[in-house]
């Protein structure tokens, strides 16, 4: 089993500010890190809702969370958080949280087409059960349509060249094989391998990540009760740009930026947990309606 370390646990937990009798959502479950702090705060009582789309993540927060009688977990994506909340009798929410990204499991299997190394089929697919992989990418798109592709997604900016070598080298069948024609491309430079800005691309692409990202906002923002909160882990600049942009657009309906500027981990966090160095947590609550003022005559 993969160790798992919640990003930024400690800062997540102090803005969304659990209560006891609390109805929170980590609409990001994962391996359940944050959600095992949460449902400690609420001493057994409230109700903790967890939603992931993979099953293997699903699969290790059920074990994680085992204890926790007032936890529920669901499968799916979450764009459609609204619908499952509903389903679940949660109409409303105190906080919700959403850790964006891939996690470190996903990186480290072998068999999800992820990581650099792996010899497995390029897939890079969250859910599983969907028909759409990386692999469909790489190999069917037009040379230009690719090229768009990764300088959108990946902001990339010798895509062109890369998307050329990847047709020429047609049918890429690894991840490994990927990274090596990336590589190939573009050489070694920095700490960051060659290929990260391509594989980022398309595991956006393949999973829709920008898409549903902005539509899973709008619902957590509409679930918020009175004094609710919602917190948002990023990893990479199009995701921070559009929880930014949302936040901006939610403060001139009325909710509250707790978040002027992101919060990011400190030195001794990055060092114990590398995947931490490039999240940036923003949050915002929903403040009670401001009293009328009072009228001189």
């Amino acid at each position: 089993m993969i160790e798992h370390v919640p990003v930024l646990l400690d800062e997540v937990l102090g803005y969304l500010d659990v209560k006891r009798g609390g109805t929170y959502i980590d609409a990001t479950v994962g391996f359940g890190g944050h959600s095992y702090a949460i449902a400690e705060r609420l001493h057994g009582t409230g109700h903790l809702i967890g939603i992931d789309q993979d099953d293997d993540a699903l699969a290790a927060a059920r074990a994680a969370l085992k204890d926790f009688a007032n936890v529920e977990l669901v499968k799916g994506n979450f764009e459609a958080i609204q619908a499952i909340a509903g389903e679940l009798k949660a109409d409303a929410a105190d906080g919700v949280l959403l850790d964006l990204g891939v996690s470190t499991h996903q990186l480290l299997s072998d068999d999800r087409g992820f990581g650099f190394q792996s010899h497995a089929g390029l897939d890079m697919r969250m859910d599983r059960s969907q028909e759409l992989t990386a692999a469909d990418l790489v190999n069917r798109l037009p040379e230009k349509k690719l090229a768009d592709l990764l300088y959108r997604f990946g902001e990339e900016h010798r895509s062109r060249a890369v998307a050329r070598a990847l047709v020429r080298a047609r049918p890429i069948r690894t991840a490994r094989d990927l990274a090596s024609v990336v590589l190939g491309v573009l050489g070694r430079r920095g700490r960051a391998h060659p290929a990260t800005r391509t594989f980022q691309a398309l595991r956006i692409a393949v999973n829709r990540e920008l898409e549903v990202l902005t539509t899973a906002l709008r619902g957590a923002l509409s679930l918020l009760r009175i004094g609710g909160r919602l917190c948002v882990i990023s990893y990479h600049s199009l995701e921070d740009r559009i929880v930014k942009d949302t936040f901006r657009e939610a403060r001139s309906e009325g909710m509250k930026i707790l978040t002027p500027k992101p919060v990011t981990p400190s030195r001794d966090e990055c060092r114990r947990n590398p995947r931490a160095r490039s999240a940036k947590l923003r949050a915002v609550e929903r403040p009670a309606p401001a009293e009328p003022s009072a009228v001189m005559v």
